[in-house]
């Protein structure tokens, strides 16, 4: 992505040029986007993506989404969106109704984006107007199908995300890590009731609430329109598989489950508040909070749970080369791996938060390089 100089400044008006496509429809899909100021004499950011396996109707619905996110970082209050989609351009008009079940959350979303500006209109051009969105869709769908692509990119950032770092896959980016990435969606189970007052749920097998079950077909919703994911894989507790099970369906896959993925055993601490933990055992609940080696009371330490999940995310390279796979699991092995693609020290465990139902991403290169695309986004909720 680029973002040159002037951005700062914000861009009252903005013309926003977007494409997507798919080799194959389904096949290899990515989108392009970027954002010019009022007359087309510069660019203020672009934005692509490939979004593995995925139609071109879906491909588009992306780069249209794209598009508008990136316009809104730029400080745009008026849009004018161009695109040589006939279908997205009719539809975001209100001229021809969403009826394809991939489509109605996508366009949603763009809805929604929309509702952010002060005027957003839709104007169809042809392909040979939309080059610069095309090229940058190509280079999308080239890392998509595993070819070489020529620049790094970052992915677009919904509201309640943090990007992090980003590489287009079999290109070398900052950290000069190549080949195709393994990337793992990093979804957090939905709400339990143990989750609402706050208690220590570790080993526990509470069922999610009406809540939860609505967050896990919300994210299920967003991944099933994403598409492009080779496998479900679940940590073995209830309230993880359930929020596994409704994005496996949307997706068409099975749960696989991996013992590794299971949550921190608390020990004496399970179903207790913090408050609680620390009045039973003052001295060890503190130096719990500090020392990653230190075990709760007949529990499990944060030191035990990384060679757990080092021995997931071995076995989930391995097994997946070059795929997307979802990883449905906790806030602490979920944590971790963001601990081990990031490669920095345990007070990640204790200051980073992830939500319920939250999604993160992180990517684990053939050569040892890994890169985080994505912490805490909760935009599907």
């Amino acid at each position: 992505m680029t973002e040159p100089a002037g951005r700062s400044a914000g861009s009252p008006r903005v013309v926003v040029e977007a494409d997507g496509g798919s080799r194959g429809n389904p096949g290899p899909a990515g989108y392009g986007a970027v954002v010019f100021d009022a007359d087309r004499d510069r660019v203020l950011a672009e934005r692509s993506e490939d979004i593995g396996i995925a139609t071109n109707n879906v491909a588009e619905y992306n780069g249209l989404i794209a598009g508008l996110t990136a316009a809104a970082d730029v400080g745009a209050r008026v849009v004018d969106v161009r695109m040589d989609s006939k279908l997205v351009v009719e539809q975001m008009s209100g001229r021809w109704k969403v009826k394809h079940p991939d489509m109605i959350p996508l366009a949603r979303r763009a809805r929604e984006l929309a509702e952010g500006f002060d005027d957003v209109s839709y104007t169809w051009i042809p392909r040979a107007q939309n080059a610069h969105a095309d090229r940058l869709a190509n280079e999308a769908m080239d890392g998509a199908a595993g070819e070489p692509a020529d620049i790094p990119e970052v992915a677009p950032v919904p509201a309640a995300a943090a990007v992090v770092a980003e590489k287009t896959p079999d290109a070398p980016g900052w950290t000069g890590a190549i080949g195709k990435p393994t990337r793992l969606l990093l979804l957090r189970h939905g709400q339990t009731a143990l989750s609402v007052e706050r208690r220590y749920s570790g080993r526990g097998n509470p069922d999610l609430t009406d809540v939860g079950r609505a967050q896990a077909a919300a994210a299920a919703a967003r991944l099933g329109a994403r598409g492009g994911i080779a496998a479900v894989v679940s940590s073995p507790l209830g309230r993880a598989r359930q929020t596994a099970q409704a994005a496996a369906d949307a997706l068409g896959l099975e749960v696989v489950v991996h013992e590794g993925l299971t949550e921190t055993d608390f020990g004496a601490w399970e179903g207790m508040t913090f408050r609680e933990a620390g009045e039973r055992d003052p001295d060890l609940h503190r130096r719990w909070l500090g020392d990653t080696s230190v075990p709760p009371p007949g529990g499990e330490s944060f030191d035990e749970v990384r060679r757990r999940v080092e021995s997931v995310r071995a076995d989930l390279t391995r097994d997946f080369p070059g795929r997307n796979v979802l990883v449905v699991s906790h806030v602490t092995p979920i944590k971790t791996l963001l601990q081990l693609a990031l490669e920095v020290g345990p007070s990640i465990l204790y200051r980073l938060h992830l939500d319920l139902a939250s999604l993160s991403i992180a990517e684990f290169y053939p050569d040892g390089g890994a890169s985080v695309r994505l912490v805490n986004d909760t935009s599907h909720l």
